[in-house]
């Protein structure tokens, strides 16, 4: 699970926790706030792991399934 709003620090994050657990997926919280979840592409170029969720908001309940389409038109308008 990663904070959105850490931007590339994200990336050393699961550079290091893949190196550490061998990760099979993630989870990138907070994209309710300023962040719009660019990191997700630089994450995909440098270690290509599923993106299962993302939190837009503080609750359990506001987890979604991510949906690679949907967020990239999202995020090019």
């Amino acid at each position: 699970m990663l904070d959105a709003n850490t931007g590339q620090n994200s990336l050393a994050q699961v550079k290091a926790f893949d190196d550490a657990l061998s990760l099979t997926g993630l989870i990138l919280t907070k994209l309710d706030g300023t962040a719009k979840g660019g990191v997700i592409c630089a994450i995909a170029q440098e270690k290509p792991v599923p993106v299962y969720f993302i939190g837009v908001g503080e609750d359990i309940d506001d987890l979604r399934p991510f949906v690679a389409r949907d967020f990239a038109e999202a995020l090019v308008g």
